[in-house]
């Protein structure tokens, strides 16, 4: 009897111990520097397209920042609303962020009715990069200047099509402003994503795209697409003999593609500083922006306040042409 008695409180101090090392090393886990665990980096697409590239391209340099690994989870679907969705109803804890793009962080609640506003329901980290558009044609087509182009989606019975990513991205975008601005009478076809479009472009069943220079560049130095003019305020680093809309008589003219880095809205400043840290120093290391230059994106490290500013004042701009051409959402 006096045995057993022994062996059960033998038992119970372990097990105590076990609870008490558990504590304390809970306890330590809490109080360690952040981060000290990995963070996940939340991208709205599938592996392989733009954002993800940008994404897979960073993320390595800023896990040397940190000190910590930043392992990328790909939600996509919705164009960047799910996993926009999933980032503002994660914990506001640090460990998720996202890499954010025009349409998820500026188009998509004023094309559908969504549970949360970006601008208001996010923090912003930093920009991430900003890059042209490119309005591309195949080469069999008829169309050599931004003049060819607009004079035949001027004629009444048009045929000239341009395809997109899907509605409210950038390239449709772009699209739409154009059209607006020169009164054209083409037509937007949505595709749900930018590889359909491109082979349907190269295949001849498309007339053109505003394609990211990410996409289109291969296709342009292998001599299988045209270039006609750039969509943003100056020309393209990757295809300086190329102008820009607004040179070719629509000055003023600018509609660029941007991803932003933002987290969770009640996300603690100080986690929002550190981070914001991380991707500076990434963004600014020699390396990664040759990498990126060289997908002819311009890399644009800002302060979370400039984040959001720039945010809204997007939303604002974008809100404003959705209205007017009466864009609907999907």
């Amino acid at each position: 009897m006096i045995r057993s008695s022994r062996m059960a409180a033998a038992v119970c101090a372990a097990f105590s111990l076990a609870v008490m090392a558990a504590s304390v090393s809970a306890y330590a886990a809490d109080t360690d520097p952040y981060p000290n665990r990995p963070v996940k980096l939340v991208v709205g697409f599938a592996a392989g397209g733009s954002s993800d590239t940008v994404a897979r391209i960073l993320a390595p340099r800023m896990a040397d920042a940190l000190k910590q690994s930043v392992v990328i989870d790909n939600k996509p679907g919705a164009g960047g609303n799910i996993a926009s969705d999933f980032l503002v109803k994660a914990p506001a804890d640090g460990y998720t962020i996202m890499l954010g793009t025009i349409g998820s962080l500026a188009v998509n609640q004023h094309l559908n009715k969504l549970s949360y506003n970006p601008v208001t329901d996010m923090a912003g980290l930093s920009m991430a990069v900003v890059f042209t558009n490119v309005l591309v044609v195949n080469t069999a087509s008829s169309i050599r200047t931004l003049d060819d182009y607009i004079r035949q989606g001027r004629a009444a019975n048009s045929s000239l099509s341009f395809g997109s990513s899907g509605i409210g991205s950038s390239g449709h975008l772009a699209g739409e402003l154009l059209k607006s601005a020169a009164g054209l009478n083409n037509q937007h076809v949505a595709y749900r994503g930018g590889a359909p479009a491109m082979n349907d472009l190269l295949g001849g069943v498309l007339q053109s795209i505003f394609s990211s220079p990410t996409d289109a560049l291969q296709f342009i130095q292998a001599g299988k697409l045209r270039a006609i003019a750039t969509t943003g305020s100056k020309r393209l680093e990757a295809l300086p003999q190329v102008p820009t809309i607004a040179e070719s008589g629509y000055p003023g003219f600018e509609a660029s593609n941007w991803y932003a880095f933002t987290a969770p809205q009640r996300t603690p400043p100080e986690m929002v500083q550190r981070l914001n840290n991380a991707i500076v120093t990434t963004l600014n290391d020699p390396g990664v922006v040759a990498q990126l230059r060289k997908l002819g994106l311009d890399p644009t490290p800002s302060t979370p306040d400039e984040t959001i500013r720039f945010m809204r004042k997007e939303s604002d701009k974008w809100g404003v042409l959705v209205r007017k051409a009466g864009i609907k959402g999907e």
